[in-house]
């Protein structure tokens, strides 16, 4: 066990007294250096060698005077000497040395001076020996107190768990797999950890591997089931002639190490595979971040992004804060001033209790166990700041791991999060021991994280944490959309949302918000979950919060609206993301997180009430809506061929089709769905309706296609479309209209400031992917090309990916068009919106996506659109809005004024009494 850093201040001062004089390299040197570890409490001769033999850069034989394999190389001269040549001297043997065994640190001293060169942080510190009593933490390394940064791309997280990758594909290659495998791995894991740690003496592991075990590593299984019984086994209960190798060992317990696996097998390439992961130093690696990309391993495929398996402690931060740890730093800074109610507040945290129900590798518990260790640390620091003497403050340790729960499908993933919640815990000791100059460990393990191995949406939660101890419930739930979701997955979703209504089509993420729901009835219990953003977009919307606040009463608490979620990982796709917090409380100063740059900071609001939208107002949900809420043309689909490609046609097939059957030009339309609208792609298909059946028959060609179209059709398990196989040469759904019309791409980029929206001739073809609306005005093209309307897109409108999905249901229907506009108004509008179109038409070579990508959009096609914007802001304010959230916010106030007559009661005539 370490000793506490006065003890090792004692000592330094004793042996700079005992070594004041000394000046030679030779005979004493041994000596001095056995002095200089036994300062930390360290035996140099368990852990360092004298006079190294090493191949030096020159090829010629040298000698280290002082190597600890993958931690310090001591190179020292006689008094006066020079130290720059001993640096030089020491950094020449580092080409004979193997890559686990190459130090982190260099020392280098003439017994009077010493210079201390951090090769990781290059950082280098110089002392005499008169002041070593005072520069003792900078030797933490040796001591077992090493102070550590972890940064969510550290590259050793990333190489770590690529060594432990490749050992499980070695031993999955000679026959060691599943359940056995996975444990093995979790127990190699922990013992790596172990070593750099201070939970075994430094080193011992590797140590043990490094000069115990056969180079062939045919005995290497052997040695390694052997430690991991000791591990097991109570001091008491060990065998009193135990090679004192292995005694050395501390019992784990925990029952990390019960249970007996079958015996594994080495080769040599795997020993030194070992060996490599003994070598990096596991004291940087953070359990947040290695537990998720060390299940991502297991995956080949997965393997080769492996940043972008965790999630990054900012957005786990994004989610805490506002749950909790805000609330319990506004009370700290509140109470700080008072022991007892800091004793209070000690308390208080050391009896919260926490459950993420999709827990995966424990992020989420792992770093809100480590904010409330800080927090302990702080309000311990303010109890006995004015304390003299010694103070254990061991005994005062009260936040503990076993305030932590979760429940995780991956068998894995489990025994990870496990072992991961133990490794901060210890790291979190590691920290108390450097505050207060106390060595703290917890061993044997004799508490732990209760993580359950099951499947969340059908494991009873109060069986897991009982709902009376617990406080609040987080975590990220899986992102599966309606059409990815597997068999399992729908049923899970069955049982949760049983009968209700278009349940369908809502993301695997709604069913914990359901669960959750029905859990924290009748409690305090808070929440919030990460999820993807369509559950606040579009109909989802709808089904899932109608369920919530209709049978549960939920209220949302925070909101972070739509960000990135992602890390700076090669090739890692960002998801949109929002966080939700709810509960059954109605709390004042609810907080709203907006992004003006997705990838950005937030800024926050205060405000009395979220709605499912994510926006400051009531609890209002937008539903399907079959005509519009205003006085506005309808807006219909476009037509459906359901063709199987056959009535389709490319330029090329078009011109095929021409050579050989001129006569079928008359019948060839241009046909545009959004993609060929908006990118200008030239597409064609056959529009056959009221063609005579003669025509019809001197073109084989045509025919040909046709008869495809109709086998198509009938090999269809849909019935209407095995109807439409009766008449297969016109497309099963035909709307297009005989006047020019508006055309809104269904699907469009959300990259895009606005949604590219035009007019088109009649004589063009619309597919069903293309929203319309006949004989539309200027003025309704300017309305809906707007900032403001676009604003409206973003939160109602559904998505396909992170695409908008428009929908005249959703959100043409129910868009709040501007009300008593005068002709004044609209006139300007219709100029703005002609201007619009006018600059369009500058460019005749470029696309929609060309001109409204936001990297090559004109300047005068900008500015033609901030002068309709103008114009229509204009027309529902003279006010300016000054944000996306702001306009939104008063949409939604005109949604509910617009609605309010349709949801009002009738009143009933009061009928008089007869006497």
């Amino acid at each position: 066990m370490p000793l506490s850093w006065n003890e090792i201040k004692s000592r330094a001062i004793a042996f700079s007294q005992e070594w004041e004089y000394e000046t030679s390299e030779d005979a004493e040197g041994k000596s001095f250096w056995d002095g200089f570890f036994n300062v930390f409490g360290i035996s140099r001769r368990r852990v360092a060698t004298f006079e190294q033999s090493v191949k030096k850069a020159d090829n010629k034989q040298g000698f280290i005077d002082l190597l600890w394999k993958g931690v310090i190389l001591v190179e020292h001269k006689s008094r006066g000497k020079s130290l720059d040549k001993a640096m030089q001297q020491a950094k020449d043997y580092f080409p004979g040395l193997k890559e686990h065994e190459l130090p982190k640190y260099i020392l280098v001293s003439d017994f009077q001076r010493f210079r201390l060169y951090d090769l990781d942080n290059d950082i280098t510190a110089e002392f005499e020996l008169k002041d070593f009593f005072n520069q003792v933490h900078l030797f933490g390394f040796i001591a077992g107190y090493e102070k550590r940064t972890y940064k969510d791309e550290d590259p050793v997280n990333i190489e770590a768990a690529e060594l432990m990758g490749k050992l499980h594909d070695l031993l999955e290659a000679v026959g060691y797999t599943g359940h056995d495998l996975e444990v093995y791995l979790v127990r190699l894991l922990f013992c790596l950890f172990a070593d750099d740690t201070g939970i075994f003496d430094k080193g011992i592991f590797w140590e043990y591997i490094d000069l115990h075990t056969k180079s062939d590593g045919s005995d290497l299984a052997m040695h390694i089931a052997s430690i991991f019984h000791i591990l097991n086994t109570h001091p008491e209960k060990r065998l009193k002639n135990l090679d004192t190798n292995l005694a050395q060992f501390p019992y784990v317990n925990g029952k990390l190490f019960e249970e007996v696996l079958q015996p594994a097998a080495f080769d040599s390439e795997m020993r030194e595979m070992l060996l490599k992961a003994c070598a990096l130093d596991w004291g940087k690696i953070s359990p947040a971040i290695f537990g998720s990309m060390f299940q991502a391993v297991m995956n080949p495929k997965e393997r080769r992004n492996l940043g972008a398996h965790y999630t990054s402690e900012k957005n786990i931060q994004k989610l805490i804060k506002p749950l909790f740890l805000d609330d319990l730093y506004t009370e700290f800074e509140r109470v700080k001033g008072s022991r007892g109610k800091l004793q209070e507040l000690h308390q208080k945290i050391a009896d919260l209790h926490f459950l993420d129900p999709a827990c995966g590798c424990g992020n989420f518990l792992i770093i809100t166990y480590r904010e409330l260790r800080d927090l302990e640390i702080k309000i311990l620091r303010e109890l006995y700041k004015k304390e003299e003497g010694f103070i254990d403050v061991r005994i005062f340790i009260q936040v503990d791991v076993d305030q932590f729960a979760g429940i995780e499908y991956d068998e894995f993933a489990v025994r990870v999060a496990e072992v991961a919640m133990w490794l901060i815990d210890h790291q979190m000791n590691i920290k108390v021991s450097n505050e207060f100059g106390q060595y703290f460990v917890r061993l044997p393990l004799t508490k732990s994280a209760k993580i359950v191995h099951g499947n969340s949406l059908q494991i009873d939660w109060d069986k897991v944490v009982a709902k009376e101890k617990l406080n609040f419930i987080l975590g990220n739930p899986p992102f599966v959309g309606k059409t990815y979701q597997d068999a399992q997955q729908k049923a899970d979703m069955q049982i949760v949302f049983g009968s209700l209504k278009s349940a369908g089509l809502l993301d695997y993420v709604t069913a914990w918000y359901i669960k959750a729901a029905q859990f924290i009835q009748n409690t305090n219990i808070r929440c919030a979950f990460v999820s993807t953003n369509s559950i606040s977009q579009g109909e989802q919307v709808g089904i899932l919060w109608q369920e919530l606040y209709s049978n549960y009463k939920i209220k949302i608490h925070f909101a972070h609206r739509t960000f990135s979620w992602r890390n700076e990982a090669k090739g890692n796709a960002a998801v949109h993301c929002v966080i939700i917090g709810f509960g059954l409380q109605n709390i004042e100063n609810k907080r709203i997180f907006d992004y003006v740059d997705i990838k950005g900071e937030p800024t926050e609001r205060k405000v009395k009430n979220i709605n499912p939208y994510l926006a400051a107002g009531n609890d209002l949900i937008i539903l399907k809506r079959s005509k519009p809420i205003c006085s506005v043309p309808e807006m219909i689909y476009g037509s459906k061929p359901t063709d199987g490609g056959n009535l389709l046609l490319s330029d090329e097939e078009k011109l095929i089709i021409l050579q050989e059957e001129p006569n079928s030009e008359k019948f060839i339309r241009q046909f545009l769905g959004s993609q060929e609208f908006i990118n200008g792609i030239k597409r064609w298909c056959l529009w056959l309706i009221n063609i005579q059946p003669n025509e019809l028959k001197l073109m084989p060609h045509v025919l040909e296609r046709i008869e495809k179209v109709k086998q198509m059709r009938m090999a269809s398990t849909k019935l209407p479309t095995q109807a439409s196989a009766q008449t297969p040469y016109v497309f099963t759904e035909i709307r297009q209209p005989d006047t020019n019309y508006l055309a809104v791409p269904e699907v469009s980029s959300e990259r895009r400031k606005y949604i590219p929206i035009g007019f088109l001739d009649s004589s063009i073809i619309a597919s069903n992917k293309i929203q319309l609306i006949p004989n539309a005005t200027l003025y309704l093209f300017g309305i809906l090309t707007s900032e403001m309307h676009i604003t409206w897109v973003k939160s109602v409108c559904g998505r396909l990916k992170s695409d908008y999905s428009y929908s005249s249901t959703i959100v043409y229907n129910n868009y709040p068009f501007p009300e008593n506009v005068n002709d004044k108004q609209k006139q300007k509008v219709e100029i703005a919106a002609q201007a619009v179109l006018d600059t369009r038409s500058k460019y005749p070579d470029s696309s929609l996506a060309d001109l409204y990508d936001p990297r090559t959009m004109p300047p005068d096609l900008v500015k033609a659109h901030q002068n309709l914007d103008k114009a229509v802001d204009l027309c529902y304010r003279p006010q300016p809005f000054v944000n996306e959230l702001n306009r939104i916010e008063f949409l939604f106030s005109l949604y509910e004024a617009l609605n309010a007559p349709l949801l009002k009661p009738e009143k009933k005539k009061r009928v008089k009494k007869s006497n």
